[in-house]
């Protein structure tokens, strides 16, 4: 029997929970460096492609070997700005958590393979192991009623509150919680690949008890979105 959420129906247009976690439930980021690194190709991947500035940098009689070898690799790279929309995300030591909206059937699938054989890769070279890094290919669930749209972010972001508040996060690190996108929805930091609008136009800017803040940090039942997540 696959596993739950392996299968995945794919649609144009729609909304995603994405997740995946290490194999045998290991660690996948061991330090900050790691959480910025994968960070890092998030951003390659969602920011718009500066094809006329890499030309000119290949073009450039000037450039070093080094920029072009650059430039050349950047260019090759795939690049998902208009297909795919990081709504949500949060990063965990042995997991990870997206919410994203894909406007093409199959840029999702893309989109992950690209980010996983990434990591994996600059992973497997810094730790020097080999094999796969996840327990298996990633999770895909759509996300089908706005009730679940709002609920699966407040999910997404009580993961890393909870884990810092028991202590888990570096210490001296740049990251007062787990790497998330709640500073976005809070106000505290603003990122053009990340884009919490869509959710927070449901709550209030000026009435505490109605923020997205006090939502996340109510407690209520996750029923409504059970079959939407992660087996820990």
């Amino acid at each position: 029997m696959p596993a739950k959420n392996s299968q995945k129906p794919y649609a144009s247009d729609a909304y995603y929970h994405i997740y995946n976690r290490g194999v045998e439930k290991r660690k996948i980021f061991l330090n900050d460096m790691d959480y910025g690194v994968f960070l890092s190709y998030l951003k390659e991947y969602l920011l718009p492609k500066d094809t006329k500035t890499l030309l000119t940098i290949l073009g450039n009689k000037e450039s070093s070997l080094q920029d072009k070898h650059e430039a050349a690799k950047l260019l090759r790279m795939n690049n998902f700005y208009g297909d795919i929309t990081l709504h949500a995300y949060s990063l965990m030591p042995n997991h990870f958590h997206f919410l994203i909206h894909q406007n093409s059937h199959n840029a999702i699938d893309t989109f992950m393979n690209s980010m996983a054989t990434r990591y994996t890769m600059y992973f497997n070279r810094k730790e020097k192991r080999v094999g796969p890094l996840y327990q298996s290919v990633y999770k895909a669930v759509l996300v089908r009623t706005d009730e679940q749209l709002l609920q699966i972010t407040k999910y997404i972001h009580r993961n890393t509150l909870e884990l810092a508040s028991k202590g888990v996060a570096f210490k001296g690190s740049p990251f007062t919680i787990q790497p998330s996108s709640y500073p976005e929805y809070i106000g505290l930091r603003k990122t053009t690949w990340i884009h919490p609008e869509l959710i927070l136009k449901y709550f209030s800017k000026t009435n505490r008890l109605l923020s997205y803040k006090s939502f996340v940090t109510q407690d209520d039942s996750i029923e409504i979105i059970q079959d939407l997540l992660l087996d820990l």
